[in-house]
């Protein structure tokens, strides 16, 4: 696994709009597997979508009626976009200069790109597989040089690409639906699904794990693409059988154990050492593989948590992973 033993990690947002004050967060309660952390609250550009869109390779982005779509030249909502990430990968060099070790940085897949992004002519870059191929392409060739901008910045580190594809399950079932609501885009077939990830995630090349916080994720189809792990939410499971098949093969984990919103007391590192030993247990694996296959999380990304929670639930996390190297 491109992890320690015992490791934990964030998913990706948090809240605020200073990222100095977050990757100081992050570096400090999650030293053994600190992500790059997203900040949505500065707006535009600083969102998934936005985000990601900046990185692609020959296909600007921008915004119009609050949408992402394509556009026909660079302007300022991609110039915005960049900035935001030069400025976080400037503020982690100056952070984790010395830092050695497994960093995860996330963007977005490309069957979620295609789902949110529309064309200048309008509807999802879905509806066109021609645009789905050149997006996932142009995003293959964007993660690489990100990667490598990355790798630059900290030499000692080594990079896991985590791709968040919250609406794969729903592009697979033709469920996502059009701009009038009255229809749905049509399914994408779970081969060309897995190609078009399989392209990105061979093209990075460093390990890749995929996210996804939704039901029904394919986790054949996730193993089938050259990924190393998953990402899910352990509340959503509800099929182990697939699970255990992935696990058995040598897929690794990140485990979605902490809510990502107060629901009362903050979960303790008992608390989480306790779920995911309790999924393990009923997968039937031996413990001793625990904590090497699988990364203590949040359930998914916590910008709508405060800054208190956000701590005390990243700190648990880190401490649950060590209560699993332990056992």
């Amino acid at each position: 696994m491109p992890w320690g033993v015992g490791a934990a990690t964030g998913i990706g947002s948090l809240p605020g709009t200073d990222i100095a004050e977050a990757q100081r967060v992050v570096l400090g309660e999650l030293p053994g597997l600190p992500h790059l952390p997203e900040l949505p609250a500065r707006g535009p550009g600083a969102d998934l979508i936005g985000r990601t869109g900046g990185l692609l390779v020959e296909l600007p982005i921008e915004l119009y009626a609050a949408r992402w779509r394509v556009a026909p030249r660079p302007g300022r909502d991609l110039r915005r976009a960049r900035d935001l990430m030069e400025r976080d990968l400037d503020q982690l060099a100056e952070q984790a200069e010395e830092y050695a070790g497994p960093l995860k940085i996330q963007a977005a897949g490309p069957l979620t790109l295609a789902a949110s992004i529309e064309l200048p002519i309008g509807g999802r870059l879905l509806r066109d597989p021609g645009a789905l191929r050149d997006l996932t392409g142009s995003l293959a060739e964007g993660l690489r040089g990100h990667v490598e901008a990355v790798t630059r910045r900290l030499p000692r580190a080594s990079v896991l690409l985590q791709l968040d594809e919250p609406a794969l399950p729903a592009v697979l079932a033709g469920r996502v639906p059009t701009e009038s609501g009255l229809g749905t885009y049509r399914a994408v077939e779970s081969g060309d699904a897995r190609a078009l990830l399989g392209t990105v995630v061979e093209a990075v090349g460093v390990p890749t794990v995929v996210h996804c916080c939704a039901p029904d994720v394919p986790l054949d189809l996730l193993r089938s693409t050259g990924a190393t792990g998953v990402a899910l939410d352990l509340s959503l499971i509800t099929d182990l059988d697939p699970l255990g098949e992935a696990l058995d093969a040598g897929f690794g984990l990140l485990a979605g154990a902490a809510p990502t919103t107060p629901t009362g007391r903050a979960p303790t590192s008992a608390d989480l050492a306790d779920r995911v030993r309790t999924l393990w247990d009923r997968l039937g694996f031996p413990r001793r593989w625990l904590a090497e296959q699988v990364v203590v999380t949040p359930a998914c990304g916590l910008a709508g948590a405060d800054a208190a929670y956000v701590r005390a639930v990243l700190a648990a996390c880190r401490d649950a992973g060590r209560r699993l190297a332990e056992a």
